[in-house]
């Protein structure tokens, strides 16, 4: 018999076909195969190595950045690098880490991609998980891992799978696409154990017409399970390799990477290997999820993010899919950063250059070309295939699988290449530049295929030599996630044009000048002539309210000029004070707004302080005492979507679970907090603010009464209401607040930016304001939520005698929110409560007011001439045409600034 690797020994024990214990013989780097086989008649067939997977530690500790997330039960490795921020978890390892490990990756530096949080399956639970082969076959299925194991013949394959977005920051770099910045580290090998996908769509028996057979995963996720779909004849394709995988280099699948099983697609791109799989369906149409949509796709390099936002057609057309990888290569050594020092013998000394190379669809790399003069002339270097090893090894049995693929020619996995270059003539270069060919002589190019998702980025990988004063230090393009370095980044500060075919340099090594292509399309926020560093310490010293600095994209700006006229409230400056608020700016605010910074720029973060800041959000220790109040101004604080009612069919109320049942959710009236999800694809933030339903008092939970804008022809709809209707009831979310300049104090008395409308103290020899006397609430469609929050407030107060005007305004009866309450107040203290709707869409029968908000109406209505100085307020909420025609009416009927309050 041949030697048998069964079960790694240090994976978990399970209910399954018993396989002896892993010795210390068969731990060795080869394996012995001199003895005869059920797989081969061959006697004494020759001794083959091949890589066995490297040393690994199962962590055991959460870590800190986990420990308040859905993943809070989940031991991760501290070396990975968070590319998303904390949640939810996407990871690269160190690229010389990754490199070190060599052909095969242990799981815990294995890359991850996670579009949410991960299903929690406990062991005793594997075998008996489930998945299901359904759609356009004869004999539907229903399996449980225990069955896919002991019916089906089991195989062990090495497979490479790489992320779509793998070294998407060099593209980040030379313009922002839509996706986070991935190094070049989105890559990585194991030995997956398992069945072959066409043995079990073979048993389901596809029927005729059938085209594709798509994939789900079991993470519920905002837009739905993830899934995706290959071409069935793929699938059923022995040579293709595909397969349902249980265990990861002898272990079983540990939860980032699909326990309890997952689907292996060799040679396409990562993401149509999907985790913790529950269906098969077998279609006549590529998959309709909107994962595979809006996902995994290289749209023309001409579509702007804004064009992409705007045209669903250029998603669904299934040209611009993704599924076999592009040739691809990467410098590991020199490292970033990395240091040679020159000495008088180094006329005979080498240095061993060395990285990764990857072909796709099962093409075999067949160069590995190094150039020291921008590539003019090229060096070809050894390349080791390690997959052959495997291929060329007397069949046997592996980690309880079978390793006989010596008949299939296709190869699936990376190899490492290497080039001895004289210490001498890399003194002499300017930089060092690799390329790849496979075997059908697809060439990485060497300019970047610019596009909307910032996938497959393949050209010529460029490292920079830096010779000063007798040492070589040797610059990669980027470094992964918001780390800071790398030559693209230094060029690009320095006005160099990446898209130049000079690598932002010329020839000469003088910067090109020439403007690069995203300063036409974005908003300058910088002040030219500005080049001071700013430390943590400098930045920190400025938390406070008369002099707040914030930070946007690592650059500083004071904030003290925007206290007085800030829409939001000076609340919201301070708030911000000495923190990063990259996210919160760039999701809320306009172009004109962006066009106003460079006012206000005032130096930029130093290397330490962004290294600080680059973390992201403060997060609380699992032994934190329970805050009495929720909200907190200054950090985002996580709440879970307890419930979802409908309403209609187009508006909900959301419920959000506070951190326990007697928590204060700490929101004064007339103010609103801000609600944060995160784009499921691209990881920006979306953010939006909204003014609970709920009352300010109520503990533990916050409704939300929020119309979802659906997407209609000609208009991509609201993100932030789409993806809260698509988010499943237990998904976290981000809240932050309280935010606004305006709060009721009930009995007419407020403040505005934190002044009051009255003396708050008896004695003092300031007269005191007279309170008011009488609300003007102006809206439209959702904008009723903080109207009502304020009216609510003051009729339900038996002390407080303000007189209240509401004029809501809509398109059909249907779209008047919260309308029940609104009549019962208007009946209930008619004395106090005047209500006027108005429809611009009504039917025939509607006796109400007709048309829409404007000065007629508002002259009649809301005459200023009627109140005495601070005696009335106008409170305006609504649409921002809505907006602009009633501050128009309102100006030009005599009201002034400070009594009108937007929203």
């Amino acid at each position: 018999m041949v030697k048998e690797l069964p079960i790694r020994k240090d994976s978990v024990r399970l209910d399954l076909p018993p396989t002896p214990p892993l010795t210390s013989e068969s731990s060795s780097d080869e394996v012995d195969a001199s003895s005869a086989s059920s797989f081969t008649d061959t006697p004494n067939p020759p001794k083959v190595d091949f890589p066995l997977p490297p040393p690994t530690t199962i962590p055991t500790q959460v870590l800190k950045e986990d420990s308040k997330t859905p993943d809070g039960w989940l031991a991760r490795d501290p070396r990975l690098i968070r590319l998303t921020g904390v949640h939810p978890f996407n990871v690269e390892a160190p690229l010389s880490a990754l490199y070190d490990e060599g052909f095969l990756t242990s799981p815990e530096l294995f890359y991850v991609r996670n579009h949410g949080h991960v299903p929690r399956v406990e062991d005793h639970e594997i075998p008996d998980w489930e998945f299901t082969v359904e759609g356009m076959v004869e004999q539907p299925l229903k399996l449980t891992l225990r069955e896919l194991i002991e019916e089906y013949e089991q195989h062990t394959y090495p497979v490479t799978l790489v992320c779509a977005g793998n070294r998407r920051k060099e593209q980040n770099i030379v313009r922002k696409t839509k996706g986070f910045s991935w190094g070049a580290a989105g890559v990585s090998t194991a030995l997956w154990t398992g069945a072959i996908l066409g043995d079990v769509l073979r048993k389901a028996k596809p029927l005729r017409g059938a085209k594709y057979v798509c994939m789900e995963g079991a993470d519920k996720l905002p837009n739905g399970f993830y899934g995706t779909s290959v071409k069935l004849n793929w699938a059923l394709d022995p040579n293709r390799g595909m397969m349902l995988a249980h265990r990861m280099n002898g272990d079983v699948l540990r939860p980032d990477h699909g326990k309890p099983l997952r689907v292996i697609i060799p040679g396409q791109i990562g993401g149509r290997s999907v985790k913790w799989l529950k269906k098969l369906i077998v279609t006549a149409e590529p998959s309709d999820n909107w994962y595979h949509i809006y996902d995994n796709r290289v749209l023309p390099t001409m579509v702007s993010p804004e064009e992409s936002a705007a045209k669903k057609e250029w998603w669904t057309d299934e040209r611009y899919a993704i599924y076999d990888l592009s040739t691809n290569s990467a410098i590991a050594y020199p490292a970033h950063d990395e240091k040679v020092s020159l000495t008088s013998d180094d006329s005979t000394k080498t240095y061993n250059v060395r990285g990764y190379a990857y072909g796709g669809g099962g093409r075999r790399v067949t160069r590995v070309e190094v150039s020291l003069d921008k590539g003019v002339t090229w060096i070809l270097s050894d390349i080791d295939y390690a997959e052959d090893r495997y291929r060329d090894a007397v069949p046997q049995n592996l980690y309880g699988g079978a390793v006989d693929f010596g008949w299939r020619e296709a190869s699936f996995c990376w190899c490492f290449w290497n080039v001895k270059i004289p210490v001498a003539d890399l003194a002499k270069a300017q930089d060092v530049l690799v390329r790849a060919m496979d075997e059908s002589m697809n060439l990485q190019p060497r300019d970047m295929y610019w596009s909307v998702l910032g996938m497959m980025n393949n050209p010529w990988y460029r490292i920079v030599v830096k010779n000063e004063g007798g040492v070589l230090q040797f610059e990669h393009p980027t470094q992964p996630a918001l780390m800071p370095g790398g030559w693209m980044e230094r060029v690009k500060k320095a006005g160099g044009d990446l898209t130049n075919g000079f690598w932002g340099e010329q020839t000469g090594g003088e910067i090109a000048t020439k403007p690069v292509l995203e300063e036409i399309k974005e908003v300058k926020m910088t002040k030219d002539g500005v080049n001071r560093m700013i430390t943590l310490e400098e930045l920190r010293a400025h938390d406070k309210e008369d002099e707040p600095w914030f930070v946007v994209r690592n650059e500083v700006y004071d904030g003290t000029a925007f206290l007085e006229g800030h829409p939001g409230g000076a609340s919201s400056i301070i708030n911000a004070a000495a923190l990063d608020s990259t996210d919160e700016f760039m999701a809320i605010h306009s172009e004109n707004a962006k066009a106003m910074m460079p006012s206000y720029h005032i130096g930029t973060l130093d290397d330490a302080a962004i290294a600080a800041l680059a973390s992201g959000d403060a997060v609380e220790t699992a032994d934190a005492p329970p805050r009495p109040i929720f909200l907190d101004p200054k950090n985002w604080r996580k709440s879970i979507l307890h419930a979802k009612k409908v309403i209609s069919h187009d508006t909900r109320i959301f419920t959000f679970k506070l951190d326990y049942d007697d928590q204060a959710l700490g929101l004064p009236t007339g103010q609103h907090l801000m609600i944060r999800l995160r784009d499921p694809v691209t990881r920006e933030a979306i953010i939006r603010s909204y003014t609970p339903l709920s009352e300010t008092s109520k503990r533990g939970y916050l409704d939300v009464l929020i119309k979802v804008y659906f997407d209609t022809p000609g208009y991509a709809g609201g993100k932030m209401t789409k993806a809260l209707d698509s988010i499943p009831v237990g998904h976290p979310l981000d809240l932050k607040g309280p935010i606004g300049k305006f709060e009721y104090l009930g009995q007419g008395r407020y403040t505005l930016n934190g002044v009051p409308n009255f003396s708050p103290d008896p004695t003092s020899l300031v007269p005191s304001v007279a309170p008011l006397k009488t609300l003007y609430m102006i809206c439209g469609g959702s904008g009723i939520t903080p109207i009502f929050q304020v009216l609510r407030a003051v009729l339900t107060n038996p002390s407080d005698h303000v007189r209240c005007v509401v004029i809501d305004g809509n398109r059909l009866v249907t779209d008047i929110l919260c309308r029940e309450e609104l009549d019962g107040y208007a009946r209930d203290y008619a004395n106090r409560c005047e209500l006027l709707y108005l429809l611009t869409q009504p039917a025939d029968d509607w006796t109400g007011l007709r048309g829409r908000i404007a000065a007629p109406l508002l002259k009649e209505r809301a005459a200023r001439e009627k109140h005495a100085g601070g005696e009335a307020m106008v409170l305006v909420c609504g649409p921002e045409p809505m907006e602009k025609t009633v501050r128009e009416a309102l100006f030009e009927g005599g009201w002034k600034a400070e009594e009108i309050i937007f929203f």
